[in-house]
Parts: structure tokens; C-alpha cells; sequence
């Protein structure tokens, strides 16, 4: 629909199916000099009569247009918790795109691509220096990946032990994706009732000698920090288990606790969480994984290592769990991830992991007057609220609504499932304390207006480009394709 008043100016955006007109084109080619070939039948799309008829400039603006009614966390405050957006500094994206990096070919041979090795080799022992592991994969391409990895080694190591234990303990505060890596490697998953903190007791009444290992997320996805972990680690030592973390909020402890000094066998990280790698959109993403010394062996293959010759791959590793993926993980994230510890060093990992949790502690304090904290323990990185609080039958899911309209991407909503109407908003160490009291205040502003005014509420957002959606039939009916009629 364009504007009359507004010279050309665009208000909505119609798709190009109808923006289409008989006779433009977008290319201009050569006449061919070899015969033309029909496509095999079977390789053509039939399902849409006609695809749009545009000129370049029509695609370009139409593109153009929609991607400045994106909110992206270049535009503002992104507070999703758990799955982390947080600000990634123009020097990483520099370095990322220096010609020696963007225009290596992945079959180059070592001798040729020993910048691109050392690399990795620097990185890997960087990260292990941060989490206290002594050997580490980069080739994971997401920490989901990074998971399955882990737990393909724990399989290995047993394995290679003579057992073949069945089970994986996981408590009710782990990350979302843990039962689904664990599965995926043939587990079966035992939950456990944390209440908040898992105790060493209640990881006691499931251990026994069919239990491969404990997956846990530290801090968990409250944001709490497992205060008994020590314990844990050991109690499923002695009985024959090994223990990963799930290193997404490694962001809390970054520069002040090590993972692997506290007994943690195998953790992946998510460089975007805590190494400010971009995130989003489907990848590509990266999940490297560290390990303690027993399961070096079990390692994917290659792994980056450095002999008097410099630096190669190493396939020569009898025990491996084989290839993750094709060449050698994302390398453009692996730059970024490493441009970041170079240009914080160790004071200022320290000092980025300080603030993430004095900023999570600052909403905490604004909103907790306000809203339902259903867990009192300290907080660090995250704090999760409910929905119990707010009045006139609204709930998460409208406070999340509204907060579009007042300019700012909701927070993540119903997660963890342990918290009813949960509401997770994570700040990380970005962000300014102007920036965060002007996110208070709209989460205050619209539990004001959830007594006083809760049908606005029900019908946000009213200012955004698309309006509420009718969730249920989204979901079961979605239109994901053009019809003209």
C-alpha cells in the first residue's frame, strides 16, 4: 500500500508476487552459444503458476525495506535469556573478513594455510586456559552439536572400558536441547526434581552402575549457580560416571571459576553466549568442546596440533568418533571468537563477566517488587520471573506483546518449564545502565497497566508492523506459501 502523501514512500510492504508486472526482468544475460536443454520434468517446480516478474531495483528496495523493520541487536536491547543476543564488536567482524581468512580454500594444503592453523591451535588453548579443560575440539558447528559431541565421547569412554551403560541423569533445570543430545546418542534420560539447586542427595537416589553420566547446565537456566557441584562431580566419580556441563552460561563464570577444576569432564561452549560471536538466523554457529585428559584419545577428527614442523591436522587418532562434519568446523566464527580474547585479554573477560552479573542483579532489583521471583537464591548472568504476579488474568505471553510496542524485543517467555509463566531476561555485560532502567521502567509501566488497563495488554502489540497473530491457529495452519486466490 503506498503513501499519497509520502512521495513514494512505502508504509506496508506487499509481496513480490504482487508487486510483479508482465515484462520486467532482473538480469540481463548473453545469448547462449551452446543448444538450450529442457530441465527433466522431475527437477521442475509446478506447485506456483508464474514467479514474479521484477527489475533489480524492485528486489533490492523490497529487501531493503524489510530489513530495516527487523529489530536486530544492532537496533536495541535484545534481553533473551538463555539464548543470548548480546552486542558483537565491529573489530571481530574486521578481522573475519581480512583476505587471508575469507579466501582460504578449505582443501588448501597445510603448508599453505599454517596462519589459518594457528589460529585455531591459539584458540583452542586459549579456551582451555579459561575453562580448565586439556584438550579441546573446535569442530562442532553449534552448541547443540557440541552436546551430541560430548556425549559421543562420554559413549566412547565407556565403551572402550568394556560397559555399556544406558542411562543419562539430567535435572529438571538443564538446557532444553541436554535430553535431546543425550537421546541422540542412545541415552535414556533420567529426570531429576531440583527445586532450584540440585543437591547432592537427589543425584544420589537415581546413580547407580547403568548411568553413563550427569549433564548439567551451571549456573542453570534460573541463573543459579549449582552450589553443590563439587560434591555432585564426585559422588558420580566414585560410582563410575562422568560428569558435563553444559557451558552455555559459561558468560557467569568466565575469568573467576574453571570448570574443569571443579570435576567436570566434558563442556561445550556457545562462542556466541560468552565470546560475542553473532547469533541467530539458523548459523553459522560454533560449539567447541573441551575435555579432561582420559578422553583426549576420543577426540572428532582432526585435531589442530603443533610438532617442530608447525602446525597440521591429525587424523592419526585410532579411538576418535570420527568426523563431525565436512573440513574443519566454522572458521569466520572461530576468528571472531579469538579477536575477542585478544582485544579483552584476561582482565577484561574478567571484567565482562562482573558486569553481566551485576546488570542481571540491577533488573532483578528494579523489578522484583513488581513482579514474582519465585527463586530467591542469588542470581548471576539471568533472572527468571513468573507471571504470578501480574493481575487481571494476564500473563507472560501479553507482557511480552506489549513490550514491542513500547520499542524493545521480549525477553524469552516459558522457559524453564520448572517456572510457571516464566519470564527470562538476561542483559549481559553490553549494556548500559541507561539502557536497562529505560527496560525496567516499561516492564513496571505495563504491570501498571496490566491493573488498570489490561485489555491493551490483550491486544498488543498495536504499533508493530504486524499485529497479535491468533497463536493456535498460526501454529496449526501456518501459510507459508503464495496463492493468488
Amino acid at each position: 500500500m503506498m503513501s499519497t502523501e509520502g512521495r513514494g514512500l512505502v508504509l506496508e510492504e506487499n509481496l513480490l508476487f504482487e508487486q510483479s508486472q508482465p515484462g520486467r526482468v532482473g538480469y540481463s544475460l548473453a545469448a547462449p552459444d551452446v543448444p538450450m536443454t529442457v530441465p527433466d520434468a522431475a527437477l521442475t517446480r509446478t506447485e506456483i503458476q508464474g514467479f514474479p516478474e521484477l527489475s533489480e531495483v524492485d528486489v533490492v528496495r523490497h529487501y531493503t525495506r524489510l530489513s530495516t523493520w527487523n529489530y536486530g541487536v544492532d537496533s536495541g536491547f535484545y534481553p533473551l535469556g538463555s539464548c543470548t543476543m548480546k552486542y558483537n564488536p565491529k573489530v571481530n567482524e574486521a578481522a573475519a573478513r581480512l583476505p587471508g581468512f575469507t579466501d582460504i580454500h578449505p582443501q588448501t594444503p597445510e603448508a599453505l594455510n599454517q596462519g589459518a592453523l594457528e589460529l585455531m591451535y591459539n584458540l583452542q588453548r586459549d579456551l582451555g586456559e579459561i575453562s580448565g579443560f586439556p584438550a579441546m575440539t573446535l569442530q562442532p558447528a553449534a552448541g547443540a552439536q557440541g552436546e551430541f559431541t560430548g556425549m559421543l565421547m562420554i559413549h566412547a569412554w565407556h565403551e572402550a572400558n568394556g560397559q555399556k551403560r544406558r542411562k543419562v541423569i539430567i535435572p529438571d533445570t538443564a538446557h532444553g536441547t541436554n535430553p535431546a543430545s543425550s537421546a541422540l546418542a542412545g541415552y535414556e534420560v533420567v529426570t531429576v526434581a531440583s527445586n532450584g539447586i540440585l543437591t547432592k542427595e537427589a543425584v544420589a537416589a537415581v546413580m547407580d552402575d547403568d548411568v553413563a553420566a550427569l549433564m548439567v547446565t551451571n549456573p542453570n537456566t534460573l541463573g543459579l549457580f549449582e552450589a553443590d557441584i563439587r560434591g555432585i562431580c564426585d559422588l558420580v566419580h566414585e560410582r563410575g560416571g562422568l560428569v558435563y556441563s553444559d557451558g552455555a552460561n559459561l558468560n557467569a563464570l568466565m575469568g573467576i571459576s574453571r570448570p574443569g577444576d571443579i570435576g567436570i569432564d566434558v563442556m561445550h561452549f556457545n562462542l556466541h553466549k560468552t565470546f560475542s560471536t553473532p547469533h541467530g538466523g539458523g548459523g553459522p554457529g560454533s560449539g567447541p568442546v573441551g575435555v579432561v585428559e582420559k578422553l583426549k584419545p576420543f577426540l572428532p577428527l582432526p585435531v589442530v596440533t603443533k610438532d617442530a614442523d608447525g602446525y597440521k591436522l591429525d587424523y592419526d587418532r585410532p579411538q576418535s568418533i570420527g568426523r563431525l562434519k565436512s573440513f574443519y568446523g566454522h572458521f569466520g566464527v572461530l576468528v571472531r571468537a579469538y579477536s575477542y580474547i585478544l582485544s579483552m585479554g584476561g582482565e577484561g573477560l574478567k571484567r565482562a563477566t562482573e558486569l553481566a552479573v551485576l546488570n542481571a542483579n540491577y533488573i532483578r532489583a528494579r523489578l522484583e517488587p513488581v513482579y514474582t521471583l519465585p527463586n530467591k537464591q542469588r542470581s548471576l548472568h539471568e533472572v527468571v520471573f513468573s507471571e504470578d504476579g501480574l493481575q487481571n488474568e494476564c500473563h507472560t505471553l501479553d507482557v511480552a506483546k506489549r513490550l514491542i510496542d513500547y520499542g524493545y524485543h521480549p525477553p524469552t517467555i516459558y522457559f524453564p518449564l520448572v517456572v510457571h509463566g516464566a519470564l527470562m531476561i538476561e542483559p549481559t555485560e553490553t549494556e548500559s545502565k541507561q539502557t536497562i532502567d529505560e527496560f525496567c521502567d516499561a516492564l513496571l509501566a505495563i504491570a501498571e497497566e496490566a491493573k488498570d488497563n489490561p485489555e491493551l495488554l490483550k491486544q498488543a502489540p498495536v504499533r508493530a508492523k504486524v499485529k497479535r497473530l491468533h497463536e493456535a491457529m498460526a501454529a496449526r495452519k501456518p501459510k507459508l506459501r503464495w496463492e493468488s486466490e
